[in-house]
């Protein structure tokens, strides 16, 4: 096959992303201003591991969108970014500001048949090159890191801020293929998940038997994000009835292998398929918080939708600024979070429909910072 025979067309990047070495990306929050050129080795060996897991979950190779490219074809991009930028950085260590040859990344993609990339590939080529990009940041001698070359558009570079640019890119890439990241890295270590969080801590515990006594016997109530299935079981002893969810096929699949219903449901797009009254109630325990920030209140307000008036919300997040990637926790497989500050998170609540009841703050097992949200169906 020829690169006329690709699949729908991903629309060009032609923006001059030079900005990001004078101020934050208010996307991805990538901030050079902040990054050392002995960052930058680590941090491109952080940011492949992230790639990995992109690339070993199902639907790597399934475009968001059309015109959106894949994971897979994003992994393509950034391997090759990391092969120009490290044949860049030897040049001008090589030879008094030179100028770069032009690449052409939408030509690179056709010409290179991303769309037909195999994912297992894909990664160990990857990992090479960003292995190999970090090793030359990591050796450039202090004396050498304001040497500088240029594009053929005119944009200078010393080799530090061309290190800089290169790890925005890489960065950025990653940011827009999080939620596919999360998803699979729960995906592929769905029982360690299961295993890790089993043991019920005092304050969940607390909140379960506050939740549950807010709600008659019997109260049906959809639960997003079941994970390992430990808060439902909770709920349905004192006497509640779950309807189980999570976002995560392989969750689901240890849920029914035990023996119980659940659902595969991302709240964001799919039917909530409420009773004719609607639920009784909807508990988001530590779930949300890989929802996009854009995207909580679309959820938010289709949750609303779906329960009845009084109908009893429960949500925690994690809190912060910005978002950001974790191997912490559970499980060590980076996942995105969307962090949340008081006030905001209390205006998309109540904006979503909800009454607001009671806002909580608690310290989590590993020094973090934890958002507890009760609130009540419209009507109340």
């Amino acid at each position: 096959m020829t690169a006329d025979d690709a699949g729908p067309d991903v629309e060009p990047d032609t923006k001059d992303w030079t900005w990001v070495l004078d101020r934050p990306c208010p996307d991805c929050g990538y901030d050079a201003a902040t990054v050392d050129l002995a960052d930058v080795g680590p941090a491109l060996r952080a940011n492949a591991a992230v790639w990995r897991v992109a690339l070993d979950g199902d639907g790597a190779t399934r475009r968001p969108r059309p015109g959106t490219w894949s994971p897979a074809e994003y992994a393509c991009h950034v391997r090759d970014v990391h092969r120009v930028f490290a044949e860049r950085v030897d040049l001008v260590l090589a030879e008094d500001e030179p100028t770069f040859a032009n690449w052409d990344q939408d030509a690179a993609a056709r010409a290179g048949r991303y769309d037909l990339a195999d994912p297992a590939t894909v990664a160990g080529e990857l990992d090479d090159g960003a292995e190999a990009a970090a090793a030359r940041y990591d050796a450039v001698p202090d004396a050498a890191r304001h040497r500088r070359g240029r594009r053929d558009n005119g944009s200078r570079f010393t080799v530090e801020t061309l290190a800089r640019y290169h790890l925005h890119d890489v960065v950025h890439h990653a940011w827009d293929v999080r939620q596919h990241v999360t998803r699979a890295a729960y995906d592929q270590q769905a029982a360690a998940y299961r295993q890790a969080s089993a043991t019920l801590s005092e304050p969940v515990r607390a909140a379960l038997d506050a939740y549950a006594s807010a709600l008659a016997p019997g109260a049906r109530v959809l639960e997003i994000g079941s994970g390992g299935g430990r808060d439902a079981a909770e709920l349905e002893a004192r006497g509640l009835v779950v309807r189980r969810t999570d976002v995560t096929p392989g969750f689901v699949e240890l849920l029914r292998a035990a023996g119980h219903e659940a659902d595969v449901l991302d709240p964001l797009v799919d039917d909530l398929d409420p009773p004719p009254a609607g639920y009784d109630g909807v508990w988001a325990n530590a779930s949300l918080l890989h929802v996009a920030r854009r995207d909580l209140p679309t959820v938010l307000t289709r949750l609303a939708a779906a329960t009845r008036p009084g109908g009893v919300l429960r949500l925690t997040v994690k809190e912060g600024d910005g978002d950001g990637w974790s191997t912490h926790g559970s499980i060590g497989a980076p996942r995105s979070f969307t962090y949340w500050r008081r006030g905001p998170l209390e205006d998309v609540v109540a904006g979503a429909g909800w009454q607001v009841g009671e806002v909580t703050e608690t310290d989590g097992m590993r020094g973090e910072r934890w958002l507890a949200v009760v609130a009540y169906g419209g009507g109340r």
